[in-house]
């Protein structure tokens, strides 16, 4: 009976997740319209503004994937240069850290009925009443929101309940974080969302299933799940969009291998900090910290290092610039924006 509720507690908790998120995400694109995607075609001219934007917009859809294929869409489609795309991804990895936040913060401090059930009910009440408008998109984001909580709710009540002094095998060693490294990677690749990953990882922590470090070498896995959306995006597109995408598996990787080398010592470092800024010393706050740490320190270590890896990209790819027949600049993302589509269209009767 034990594992039947953990099982059916998982898999709930999973569902009511993705589902939440997905109306967020829906409704959050819609409520803000063409404006963030004007926002990623047009704001990127310095390394910093590209970084800002990339995690700006990633905060407000609370989407990654949303975001990496957006700008590789605008890529493809010329809007965007190679050297400005890598900034908005880069960008993006650190804005999704915010998920990782509200889970800690919000979903693990609070009684979700308290917050989830009026947000799913003032939510559905906007629906209703400005079904088409942005009023109505902004309705679907709260409830989605709410839902999400539920979810992280049935989460923590299977890994905490129930379940209570049941813990997962200890996986010491390299072998054993290499393992939940996969793991991470796994799970994100099957439920397409990264961030399904993290609360698994930190509601098993919270709930005392999983060590810290443990869990955290399962983040570590979901941070280079992402990538797989990006290759994809990638299918049939430009050599200049392949880069970027390889540009974003090669940041994600990076990041990942150093991180998990220096998984030990950074943990250490973040507990100082931690300690020393008075924050929250649960399981998930700590984890929330070392996401957000580690994928800043990938931008620092990039940073110095993005001309060299410009140049190496570019040298890539280069067989399908080759075929003249094939349009270099059409791309299904920028038509939700009038104004985009016409500039790409532009460039694209010019190069004939």
């Amino acid at each position: 009976m034990r594992d039947l509720a953990l099982i059916g507690g998982f898999a709930g908790g999973v569902g009511l997740f993705l589902l939440g998120m997905g109306l967020m995400t829906d409704g959050l694109k819609l409520a803000a319209g063409p404006a963030l995607e004007r926002v990623l075609a047009r704001w990127t001219r310095t390394r910093l503004r590209g970084l800002v934007s990339g995690a700006l917009v990633t905060i407000l859809v609370q989407s990654s994937s949303a975001v990496t294929v957006a700008t590789i869409g605008f890529v493809n489609a010329g809007l965007l240069s190679l050297g400005q795309s890598l900034w908005v991804l880069f960008g993006a990895n650190v804005g999704t850290t915010m998920t990782g936040w509200l889970v800690a913060l919000v979903g693990m401090q609070f009684e979700i009925d308290l917050l989830a059930l009026p947000l799913i009910g003032l939510g559905m009440l906007l629906r209703l009443t400005g079904e088409g408008s942005r009023r109505g998109a902004l309705g679907t984001a709260l409830a989605g929101f709410g839902v999400l909580f539920l979810g992280i709710d049935l989460l923590k009540d299977a890994f905490s309940g129930p379940v209570g002094g049941f813990t997962l095998p200890h996986w010491d060693g390299p072998l054993g974080l290499l393992a939940l490294v996969l793991a991470g990677i796994l799970m994100t690749v099957l439920m397409q969302a990264s961030a399904a990953a993290l609360v698994l990882a930190f509601t098993a922590a919270q709930g005392g299933m999983l060590g810290v470090d443990a869990a955290a070498a399962v983040v570590i896995g979901a941070n280079v799940g992402t990538t797989v959306t990006a290759v994809i995006a990638t299918l049939g597109a430009t050599s200049n969009a392949k880069r970027a995408a390889a540009a974003h598996v090669l940041f994600n990787v990076l990041t990942a291998v150093v991180a998990l080398i220096l998984l030990p010592w950074l943990l250490a470092a973040l507990g100082a900090l931690r300690a020393a800024l008075g924050l929250d010393s649960a399981p998930a706050a700590r984890l929330a910290l070392f996401h957000t740490a580690f994928n800043v320190l990938g931008v620092l270590l990039i940073w110095p290092l993005a001309g060299r890896l410009t140049v190496f990209l570019e040298q890539r790819f280069r067989s399908a610039e080759e075929d003249e027949a094939r349009p270099r600049h059409l791309d299904r993302t920028v038509l939700a924006v009038p104004a985009l589509a016409l500039d790409a269209l532009d460039r694209e009767v010019r190069r004939m």
